[in-house]
């Protein structure tokens, strides 16, 4: 092996040591915090692996229809008022950002630098069916844009659920997708924009229902019957 191989191999040794090093600390916090569950949960947020595009395999498709049902209809509040500043992103949750937590959570063979940034690993983009190296690619997409949020329920919040919700890394609200995609969506709802990769309609209807039900944001009639018809899509 040549001298700068070495190097090359050292480095990347260094770099998953510290990543591993930060798993640990993580989940020791996280298991102080809440015990034995807080360190299940977390070891499912981080080890997920990046999700795939599929029909609905193991996705609650009635409940989601039902979701749906119960989501009011209404129509769009002004945005006179709107800005990405009422929803404060990306918080620090156990001394790493949620972006790179949703960047180590949604990528594989992630490796991180002392500074809990993603520096290397591969990303796949279910929105139009991408693979990504470079995690400067990357976009974390807001499944529910927060300007549609705003629209829709979220101008009568107070700026601190404004920031819950634009870090819910307990929902299916965060997902790494290509800049490409994520700039296309922008703030469109489905009746506006789909992901260009058919085959995740059903998960992205299910997701969106999902979140919008939690939080309780209203939908238009437009936009729910295009959300019914991507659940249609679910096998």
């Amino acid at each position: 092996m040549s001298p700068r191989a070495r190097r090359r191999s050292r480095s990347r040794r260094r770099r998953h040591g510290w990543y591993l090093l930060w798993l640990v600390v993580v989940a020791v916090a996280a298991f102080v915090a809440g015990g034995a569950g807080g360190l299940d949960h977390l070891q499912d947020l981080l080890d997920r692996p990046g999700i795939q595009a599929g029909s609905g395999a193991g996705l609650d498709v009635d409940r989601a229809r039902r979701m749906l049902a119960e989501l009011e209809v209404g129509k769009w509040a002004s945005t006179a008022d709107y800005s990405r500043d009422r929803f404060a992103h990306w918080l620090t949750v156990d001394g790493c950002d949620v972006r790179q937590r949703v960047l180590a959570r949604d990528g594989e063979g992630v490796e991180m630098d002392d500074e809990c940034r993603a520096v290397a690993g591969t990303w796949y983009s279910p929105y139009d069916g991408v693979t990504l190296s470079d995690p400067a690619e990357v976009d974390i997409d807001h499944v529910v844009p927060l300007a549609n949020a705003w629209r829709t329920g979220a101008d009568g919040w107070d700026d601190d659920r404004r920031a819950g919700f634009a870090n819910d890394l307990e929902r299916p609200q965060l997902r790494a997708v290509s800049a490409v995609a994520n700039r296309a969506k922008g703030d469109q709802d489905p009746s506006q924009w789909r992901p260009p990769e058919h085959s995740y309609w059903c998960r992205y209807a299910h997701d969106w229902v999902t979140v919008k039900h939690h939080w309780g944001l209203r939908v238009t009639a437009p936009e729910k019957q295009a959300l019914a018809d991507m659940l249609d899509t679910c096998g």
